[in-house]
């Protein structure tokens, strides 16, 4: 028999696409229509074509940022993946510590990303902070001001503190969805550990780790505010990622038309990538 529709629900929710709609395509045209033109001021522009576009992919700025952003991304996903599945791994599945661990690790995700950066700015600082005054004191050489790789781990480190829970939550989620039978099954058959993640947590993680991965991907490629804070994008361009070089162009530089051009392009590779990600991820488990 042939189910039945109900197209009506979609009256529900028709408001809120709107909504979604007004408030996103219009800037969106809006940004279009700034990176094929150029303007000498007084409102008065004038048909640039593609010249921004070629500007912005043959800038050796853009190049730079652009691979900053992908270590950036690269390095936050094999640590914060892998650890968050350890970590899910080990939390308990029962009793009064599932509400305690539960609630530890939202607490990183319920701070506001500026106030997160402002905490590892004071945090790394040399002469008040406690990691910066106490890695000074044992005799490390850290400054995240001065020394690029200094600055890179704080930035590392910071967004692994603060955004590792959200991928332990989703695994934890997976992983609670799985029926006891599975592990019984298995105990019964002498499985050991790694076959029992590698044949039955893992397949069962899989859809969760496929968000879990996008989220991480786009929001550590997005990345600005806690960068921005902490560093300012120093030193020197050391952890100017394309957000921070796009905000400077537009607003520092007030380039108009080359921030259009740039942010229409840093929006197409998130998408390509982004797709990339899902399609390599389906096509693993549908192949599993």
């Amino acid at each position: 028999m042939d189910k039945t529709w109900n197209n009506k629900a979609w009256f529900l929710v028709l408001p809120m696409l709107l909504l979604v709609a007004f408030s996103a395509v219009i800037p969106l045209m809006t940004v279009v229509n700034y990176s094929v033109q150029d303007t000498f001021g007084n409102n008065q522009f004038f048909w640039a074509g593609t010249d921004w576009f070629s500007d912005v992919l043959a800038s050796a700025r853009f190049h730079d940022a652009l691979l900053r952003n992908l270590a950036f991304s690269g390095i936050i996903l094999l640590i914060e993946v892998p650890l968050g599945i350890f970590i899910a791994l080990n939390m308990p599945k029962k009793g009064l510590g599932v509400p305690f661990c539960l609630v530890f690790m939202s607490l990183p995700l319920l701070i506001p990303w500026n106030v997160v950066g402002t905490i590892w700015q004071v945090f790394g600082r040399v002469d008040i902070g406690l990691l910066g005054y106490t890695l000074n004191a044992i005799g490390v050489d850290y400054n995240y001001v001065s020394d690029p790789f200094d600055a890179w781990v704080t930035v590392i480190i910071m967004d692994v503190w603060h955004w590792t829970s959200l991928v332990v939550l989703l695994c934890y989620a997976g992983l609670v969805s799985i029926p006891d039978a599975y592990y019984q099954a298995a105990k019964i058959d002498g499985a050991s550990r790694w076959s029992v993640f590698r044949y039955i947590q893992l397949p069962k993680m899989n859809r969760v780790l496929l968000i879990a991965v996008l989220l991480r991907f786009m929001d550590s490629f997005m990345i600005y505010t806690e960068p921005f804070v902490v560093t300012g994008g120093g030193p020197g361009n050391a952890t100017t990622f394309l957000s921070i070089d796009l905000v400077k162009t537009a607003i520092g530089q007030f380039d108009v038309g080359p921030a259009a051009a740039m942010s229409l392009i840093y929006f197409l590779i998130i998408l390509l990538l982004s797709w990339v990600f899902y399609t390599v991820m389906i096509t693993n488990d549908a192949k599993g």
